[in-house]
């Protein structure tokens, strides 16, 4: 496929297991930014989206896409999990990226991040939390359910949960139970990229503090955290945005990689 700087194409990446990643990519400048979505969340959103137009203007180079059982591409939400989608973001990256990456990554896209920098540290230039929510399947879920919503897990198997956002969430046994098998935040974490993370002080759904324990635990010294005081959890406003642009722009210049 013929690509030129400033055009974005898409396509869909063979997963091997009858299922497909619908993607979206620019041609461009490296290091290659790469979006990665939150749970339930797609490539479409705003952040996604405006990042785009941003690395358009720029000419820079830019990959975002749809885990499985999310947006367009293929496969059964419920089958999801945390080690199915950070393996989904891995395979993205290997066949449709070179050379170094800026890791965006957007609530559970942020553990996400977390998991393929651990898994491509030769390659990650530098991450990008945005209400990062690293452990969330234990932290936020299993932790915080109650004695009633644990025994419909594990009698069903699923249970769903009440969101501001639209529809009941579904949360899967089989999501809490593999989530313990990709928890980072059990010890130091060996990520030494600079690791900018935003979040808001009025997120409803992932605690701030979350953003502190995060910088304390990665090996990097260079780690920093910018909290926004009335920033809700998608942090996705136009000054949110613009300070999402502004931090991005500081690993993009010619000695960004």
């Amino acid at each position: 496929m013929t690509e030129t700087t400033g055009t974005e194409t898409t396509g869909r990446l063979d997963r091997g297991n009858g299922t497909e990643l619908a993607w979206t990519r620019l041609q461009g400048a490296g290091p290659t930014v790469v979006f990665l979505p939150g749970f339930r969340s797609d490539m479409n959103g705003d952040k996604a989206t405006a990042l785009a137009l941003f690395c358009a203007e720029r000419g820079q180079a830019m990959l975002r896409f749809d885990y499985s059982g999310h947006g367009a591409s293929g496969g059964d939400f419920l089958d999801g999990t945390i080690g199915a989608w950070a393996a989904d973001a891995l395979a993205a990256i290997d066949a449709l990226t070179a050379g170094r990456l800026v890791l965006v990554g957007s609530s559970m896209g942020g553990w996400i991040a977390l998991l393929t920098a651990l898994a491509r540290p030769n390659r990650v230039a530098a991450l990008v939390g945005i209400a990062a929510a690293p452990d969330f399947t234990q932290r936020l879920m299993w932790d915080a359910a109650t004695p009633a919503e644990r025994a419909t897990l594990e009698r069903d198997g699923v249970l769903h949960v009440p969101s501001q956002y639209g529809e009941p969430t579904p949360i899967t046994l089989g999501l809490i139970k593999d989530g313990i098998n990709h928890l980072v935040l059990t010890g130091r974490i060996p990520i030494h990229c600079p690791v900018r993370l935003l979040h808001g002080q009025a997120d409803p759904d992932v605690p701030w503090e979350l953003a502190l324990r995060i910088a304390e635990q990665v090996e990097t010294p260079d780690a920093r955290v910018i909290l926004v005081k009335d920033g809700d959890h998608r942090l996705s406003r136009p000054a949110d945005l613009d300070l999402l642009r502004r931090t991005l722009a500081e690993f993009l210049g010619q000695d960004a990689a």
